[in-house]
């Protein structure tokens, strides 16, 4: 290691040969279940051994071959969620259990022991809607909803699990080998890898000898699967073959190969299925290396064995099998009953937590690139925007700002005076972004390093010695954010007095956080490198990044002694980072197939709990033409992280660089986006407080169209917006499809109008992206766009209305201040509904808690789908401090509409005193 102190590090140590990576045929306890399985030996459940507690049951499963006991525990969770947990009876050590993951409210519900046969347990919720079948021989659990198999656990009998040992150094007696639940002999140690496993140059030592876990589940009339990101692959799940599962394991992977299995930065081990009336989720807490392999098989044959009267009505349809296999920990497994989408993704977030509320600024365009070079150059692109009209809020700087890649540092020949810069940037309202790593350059000189090594903070080897690798700075160590000691003086950097150079507009990205290790067994940490509580690093290697980006949250947060709303981007993730920040799709490649998958890659993020998500415009790799940047950028405008960004060896790409014409396309596409900022705002505040995602398939707002379920090319923008980007070059038409027999949709840039249910060929010139607003929606837009969203604070709003096909619509608008806590811990916010019906537009409280003054006025009204052209529009208050406000559009001869008839029984929500609806309306032409 002491040559990467002097030897040069750069972007080609991230730009590696992929064979670096392994697939499955590289991973022993891949091999090792394989073939285990491959005997077909099987489990029974002791249903003697039966107890019940106070929040679980339990019961003994042996395995009929070792003989060994595995304990099983059932959970009932408030809200339709079953919960099982598998770990050894008497493991020889405690084996590691995920934490910090899920949410502390977690409530159980009392299972009730219902009469089974003689070989079975069945347990209920308290309505008896849900049941947890259990069948001793063969172990196996069916899942029953309202007489119905909906889901089964081991029906393929897929059950395994290695039991910790004792080394074979260590084993004294023959006895104890033939104990052993594996063999150990040298000839099959070296094939399956069980104490030590070899890939490459280097040797994976495994203390703790094999230690996987896997479990089938079957998911009864479904074809359509969904989730466990991250994966540049299509948004439905693909069946696979031998050595084609999908991979579960945080990688760097530079460039990274699209339409492929394998791991790439975040991993969130939670799967959705969806059929027509109904869907379920997977949720498997586990954060060692998992492989999820996934089989769909459509039946026609009729269930011939009985149980009771359930069998009696199922008819075998088809079935998709998802087979789960981890390196080790426990089994750890929530069933989520749904039946709805929306049921799916508010049980998950009863788990894991809902989306963090972000501040306003976050929602507007972000300009980034490896790197900006310094204070004049931040400066000169700043002005840039202004000069070309082009409104952007953050500034963000890589690596390169820092003081020889030391972070919460500044180069101090490039970046003397951080804090100048930074008060350019607040003059416009504008914030800025720096990058912090995990790795710590090895320097003694360097305060981070000295404190940390002084105080144990980091990562060790096996020897026990502070572990070191290369990264960025060259030779490093990683700070172990599984510590809540480190942890918590992490957070304190981001102090004022401590992060000099810094102020309250600077914000962070983590990045390199999987943990990135150059040099490193698949550009990684070793598995055997060991963490707080002295577990090794294959244990918790998918949480590492999450827990960086928890502490970097809760630093911005304590640094405003608890009073504003963080910003953390993070390239590393696990199932519940959404309650942190924001995540990107890494490092993709300026061409039109990794814009195209970008759509999928997003919509698979936001299913499974992470709305505040984006892919690179432009693509990060790469020089795009002109013709490319402009659709990204249309792209982007709709999708919930916009950002630019550029690695070093790429050309220049501010947005004005591409001449005349395609510069005021992409101010455009941007302008469109801050425009909208006030439906961005409101549906990430549904997503905060209700999990809805924001970037939603088709499928989740359209769930009993069949149509949907496998269409990934365009997608909804929360319930009323329809986007379908163009991602071809030199298309000159495109086909979109048009859900909903009943709904009417109409085109957002020429208004015209479509029914339903029908796919309809759209002209996109290069300053067209087909965009649909759904009939009986209301959107809130703002009707002047400023240099950034401070500047837009007071800017009027108007509303677009567009009518169903019944005449009638209905939308939020959610306010508050966009950058405190203040709308949690003091009901500082409004939430105002639209409904418009019988002519009539009513402007009403949506929740009563709220309050917030607004000077704003909503100065424009365009409605689409009037049958009839009006005769007149009027517009009536209740008072200065009433609850209404109305805009009344007769298409008859007028008359007068007295106070009793303005005033329906029904509308008794309150009114925005100052937002008042002024006298600039705008309908459509009836049609």
């Amino acid at each position: 290691m002491e040559a990467a102190k002097k030897e040069k590090i750069s972007v080609d140590d991230e730009a590696v040969d992929k064979n670096i990576f392994k697939n499955c045929s590289n991973i022993a306890f891949y091999r090792r279940q394989k073939k285990q399985l491959s005997k077909k030996s099987t489990c029974r459940a002791v249903l003697d051994s039966v107890t019940t507690g106070k929040d679980s049951t339990s019961f003994q499963i042996i395995n009929k071959a070792t003989k060994i006991p595995l304990l099983a525990e059932v959970y009932g969770l408030e809200g339709n969620i079953f919960r099982l947990k598998i770990n050894e009876e008497s493991p020889l050590k405690p084996r590691y259990e995920v934490r910090d993951v899920l949410t502390s409210k977690l409530s159980t519900v009392r299972l009730i022991s219902c009469s089974g046969d003689k070989g079975s347990l069945v347990l209920a919720d308290g309505k008896g809607d849900l049941k947890f079948h259990v069948t001793a021989d063969p172990f196996k659990v069916d899942l029953v909803s309202e007489e119905d198999i909906v889901m089964s656990v081991n029906s393929l009998g897929q059950l395994y699990f290695e039991h910790l040992q004792i080394s074979p150094k260590q084993r004294a007696t023959k006895e104890n080998e033939d104990d052993a639940s594996v063999d150990t002999s040298q000839e099959n140690q070296n094939d399956m890898g069980l104490w030590e496993e070899k890939f490459g140059k280097f040797v994976d030592i495994k203390a703790n000898g094999p230690a996987s876990i896997g479990l089938d589940f079957s998911l009864h009339g479904f074809e359509h699967l969904y989730g466990i990101p991250q994966h540049a692959e299509s948004h439905q799940l693909k069946n696979t073959g031998d050595g084609d599962a999908y991979r579960l394991y945080n990688l760097d992977v530079y460039g990274y190969k699209i339409h492929d299995k394998m791991g790439i930065y975040g991993s969130v081990p939670y799967l959705l299925a969806h059929k027509l009336g109904r869907t379920l989720g997977i949720f498997w807490l586990n954060a060692s290396e998992t492989l999820v392999e996934v089989n769909t098989e459509p039946t026609v044959e009729y269930t011939l064995t009985q149980m009771g009267s359930v069998a009696a009505k199922q008819k075998v349809r088809s079935r998709a099998d998802v087979h789960w296999m981890s390196e080790s920990g426990i089994i750890d497994v929530f069933l989520l009953m749904g039946p709805t989408p929306s049921d799916v993704f508010r049980q998950y977030s009863h788990l894991t937590g809902t989306q963090a509320m972000p501040p306003l600024f976050s929602l507007g365009y972000h300009q980034c690139r490896w790197n900006y070079e310094d204070e004049q150059d931040v400066k000169a692109v700043d002005a840039g925007f202004d000069e070309h009209d082009i409104p952007y809020d953050v500034m963000w700087l890589d690596i390169e700002h820092t003081e020889g890649k030391r972070y919460f540092t500044w180069d101090k020949k490039r970046f003397p005076n951080p804090k100048r810069m930074q008060e350019l940037l607040r003059s416009k309202t504008r914030k800025l972004v720096v990058i912090s790593d995990p790795h710590v350059k090895v320097d003694p000189d360097y305060s981070v390093y000295a404190k940390a090594k002084e105080q144990g903070f980091f990562v060790r080897n096996r020897e026990g010695r502070d572990l070191e690798g290369v990264c960025w700075p060259g030779l490093c160590s990683y700070l172990d954010f599984t510590n809540p000691k480190v942890r918590e003086w992490y957070s304190g950097l981001f102090a004022f007095p401590v992060y000099q150079g810094s102020t309250d507009i600077l914000f962070i990205w983590n990045d390199m956080n999987e943990p990135s290790v150059f040099r490193g067994p698949e550009l990684t940490m070793q598995k055997n490198a060991i963490h707080h509580g002295n577990w090794e690093h294959r244990e918790l290697h998918n949480i590492y990044g999450f827990y960086q980006q928890m502490a970097t949250a809760e630093g911005l947060i304590r640094r405003s002694k608890g009073k504003e709303r963080p910003f953390v981007l993070t390239r590393s993730f696990f199932a519940g980072s959404q309650k942190y920040g924001a995540v990107w799709t890494g490092d993709n490649r300026s061409d039109w197939s990794y814009l195209k998958i970008s759509i999928p890659m997003l919509l698979t993020l936001s299913v499974t709990g992470i709305s505040f998500c984006g892919a690179d415009v432009g693509g990060f790799i790469g020089n795009p033409e002109a013709e490319l940047l402009v659709r990204w950028y249309q792209a982007g405008a709709y999708q919930p992280f916009f950002r630019g960004h550029a690695t070093m060896k790429t050309k220049r790409r501010e947005p004005w660089l591409f001449g005349e014409e395609h510069t005021r396309l992409i101010r455009d596409a941007i302008r469109e986006r801050y425009a909208l900022l006030p439906y961005w705002y409101s549906l990430f505040y549904r997503a905060h407080k209700t999990a809805e995602p924001i970037m939603r398939p088709l499928w989740v707002e359209f769930p009993n169209e069949l149509e949907t379920f496998g269409i990934e090319d365009e997608y909804m923008l929360g319930s009323a917006l329809l986007v379908h980007p163009v991602t071809e070059p030199k298309a000159a038409v495109v086909d979109v499809f048009l859900p909903g027999s009943d709904e009417v949709w109409y085109d957002s840039k020429t208004f015209a109008h479509w029914e339903g249910a029908c796919t309809v060929k759209i002209p996109v010139a290069l300053d067209t992206i087909p965009v649909f607003q759904r009939g009986g929606s209301v959107v809130a837009v703002k009707t002047t766009v400023g240099k950034s969203t401070g500047w837009m604070t007071e800017s009027p709003y108007g509303l677009r209305v567009a009518l169903s096909s019944q005449g009638s619509a209905v939308g939020e608008l959610y306010l508050d201040d966009g950058h405190s806590f203040q709308y949690c811990h003091q009901n500082q916010f409004l939430n105002r509904k639209f409904l418009f019906c019988s002519g009539v537009l009513i402007n009403s409280c949506a929740d009563e808690r709220g309050r917030y003054p607004s000077k704003c006025v909503v100065e424009q009204i365009l409605v689409l789908g009037l049958r009839k052209q009006p005769s007149s529009v009027t517009t009536h208050s209740s008072g200065e401090e009433s609850s209404h406000s109305y805009l009344i559009i007769c298409s008859c001869k007028h008359r007068h509409i007295s106070r009793e008839e303005m005033i329906s029984p029904k509308a008794d929500a309150m009114c925005l005193p100052e937002a008042q609806l002024t006298r600039a309306f705008w309908w459509s032409q009836a049609y």
